[in-house]
């Protein structure tokens, strides 16, 4: 139960609210919601009878609400929010069985998205929505019923699906190293591009190759697809993971730095929250992924 429907606002009366919170004054509420300023300013007073307390104050020529007003329209606004992502959602899926899955940018991509047309035709039921996440989070505070993880095994609260390992390879540009004989050493002293979200990845890449580093200075990328633009522009060398690698080197784009493609200490897995009840949408996914990887 919502508690009494008297405390149950009017929609035409909130999205008349938050026009003027957001844009500051009834006409320009009016002109983007193609009503008459009365029409708002009466919206307005609507909701103040219901609610019991003044709302609005005015300032000029422009309006601005009150303290507590401005805290209950940032509330206002998510509601709206997630009502018409639920809509968005109903109209895409009008049987039902939506599976809300958070994915890593480079490997949603290049791993799972090829492979999700299989899952569509074997569960037409299920419209998959796709959003990304780039580090772990609280599935409690989020709409997401899945999602991708890199790394160990430290996401709390979840169950987990090893999905691959990883290998990476450190690429540049075809022309940006000049010596025609480079050793793992020899990167080490020119600019590197790092990962935000991965910020020990060279010096774990260094020490494989038996290299000691201490300082790796170099521009700080939040994602793999940014990173390889900044490699093929010449501004210094990338440690992408093979799916990525392999792509930009068939395509000219980028060339081996040093070697051939190295085992990372972390995996990909899918997680899901275990406390609860599982959705039949990701136990379908759960089990449609053990029969592909």
């Amino acid at each position: 139960m919502f508690g009494p429907r008297r405390l149950l606002p009017s929609i035409p009366s909130l999205l008349a609210l938050e026009a003027v919170d957001r844009l500051g004054s009834a006409t320009a509420a009016a002109e983007e919601m193609s009503l008459t300023h009365s029409a708002v300013s009466r919206q307005i007073k609507v909701l103040e009878g219901q609610i019991g307390m003044r709302l609005v104050t005015r300032e000029g020529a422009r309006l601005k609400l009150t303290p507590a007003a401005r805290d209950y329209c940032e509330r206002v606004r998510i509601i709206l929010g997630d009502l018409s992502q639920s809509t968005l959602t109903l109209r895409a899926n009008p049987s039902g069985g939506s599976l809300n899955l958070a994915i890593l940018p480079a490997f949603g991509v290049h791993w799972l998205a090829p492979r999700l047309k299989s899952f569509a035709v074997d569960h037409p039921e299920v419209t998959v929505n796709l959003s990304t996440r780039l580090v772990p989070f609280d599935f409690a505070q989020e709409r997401l019923d899945a999602a991708l993880h890199y790394g160990a095994r430290d996401w709390r609260g979840v169950n987990y699906l090893p999905l691959a390992d990883e290998r990476v390879l450190p690429v540049c540009a075809p022309r940006y190293l000049n010596a025609k004989a480079v050793g793992p050493a020899d990167l080490a002293q020119c600019p590197l591009l790092h990962l935000a979200t991965r910020p020990n990845a060279w010096e774990d890449w260094f020490r494989a190759q038996g290299v000691d580093t201490s300082s790796l200075p170099g521009m700080l990328i939040d994602q793999f697809s940014t990173i390889a633009q900044a490699a093929i522009h010449g501004m210094g060398i990338a440690l992408l993971p093979d799916y990525l690698a392999q792509a930009e080197i068939e395509r000219g784009r980028l060339v081996s730095a040093w070697g051939t493609p190295t085992l990372t200490a972390g995996h990909y897995y899918l997680v899901w929250p275990e406390e609860n009840p599982t959705k039949p949408q990701v136990a379908h996914l759960v089990e449609w992924l053990q029969g592909v990887v």
